[in-house]
């Protein structure tokens, strides 16, 4: 574990220069809209997406420094949109990472737009890509469009909204349908920009794509399981809001001892993906049991 948080650290702080110097400085005019933006972007996240972009790119044999612009790219999508969900028309919530919220410091106005700003500069910062001999700018920019928009992360949240409310009781494929939008599919893409930088062969971009979505799937239930386990102190967040608002999760419709079990098998699944890499693969199959081991 010593390594890994070794890695942990170093690859933050190679994300988070690489975020400094994309993004355009506190004082560059207009500055509310760039001091908002940093503010969100550098409030102390796990960098989950940009270290397995990075982690991916090891695995299929490429060169970091060629997978930055993508790491970078998938963290300010990944920070626009927690800004956007946790506004009041959302779900409404007044603590991220431990502090206030954007839009409880910079009001709700700048909140949207330093979320527009992150999601715009995300294609501008991906527009770096370093072509390949199998993938082009073009696919890269494809990849991140897609898995950020209506069909997978802004679709996801959408059905997550329709979700709310004791009314409404979602079926367990659209629960998992939303999960699999909003989680697991920008982690997918990270892992899967990762192995693009490296010009990945189709099996091994396949296996992270497995990966991935087994991934990103067990991390959000586990966070269903947090909501209702733990206190807000420990999360950072608000807990209970998931029940407070009739939201459908994994253990209201399961239990939490099923939901446990389901995390329990995903992470099995996620692991057994990385075959096809061999050695190449450990450093991917540690960040897995990192993000999974969690006190759910």
């Amino acid at each position: 574990m010593a390594d890994l948080s070794s890695y942990l650290n170093s690859r933050t702080k190679r994300v988070d220069q690489a975020l400094r110097s994309y993004l355009p400085g506190p004082k560059t005019r207009p500055a509310t809209i760039h001091e908002a933006m940093r503010y969100s972007i550098f409030a102390g996240g796990k960098r989950m997406r940009p270290v397995l972009c990075l982690a991916a790119v090891e695995a299929c044999g490429g060169d970091e420094a060629l997978a930055l612009p993508a790491a970078a790219a998938v963290e300010c999508i990944h920070t626009y949109s927690l800004i956007h969900d946790d506004l009041p028309c959302m779900d409404d919530d007044d603590l991220r990472r431990g502090r206030p919220t954007s839009h409880k410091v910079y009001g709700e106005g700048v909140a949207v737009l330093a979320g527009d700003a992150l999601l715009t500069i995300a294609f501008e910062i991906l527009a770096r890509f370093t072509p390949t001999k199998r993938y082009s700018v073009a696919s890269a920019i494809s990849e991140l469009a897609v898995a950020s928009g209506s069909r997978h992360l802004i679709g996801g949240q959408v059905l997550d909204l329709e979700g709310e409310g004791s009314e409404v009781k979602l079926t367990p494929s659209a629960l998992r349908y939303i999960h699999e939008s909003k989680t697991a599919a920008l982690l997918t893409a990270s892992l899967r920009l990762g192995g693009m930088s490296a010009n990945a062969t189709p099996t091994l971009l396949e296996a992270l794509t497995i990966y991935g979505r087994s991934l990103g799937l067990a991390f959000q239930i586990i966070d269903d399981i947090l909501d209702v386990t733990q206190t807000s102190e420990k999360l950072g967040k608000s807990a209970g809001k998931d029940a407070a608002s009739h939201k459908s999760t994994y253990p209201a419709l399961f239990g939490l001892e099923k939901s446990r079990r389901e995390a329990a098998r995903l992470t099995e699944a996620a692991h057994e993906a990385l075959t096809p890499f061999g050695k190449k693969g450990e450093r991917l199959s540690a960040l897995a049991d990192y993000l999974l081991d969690r006190d759910y």
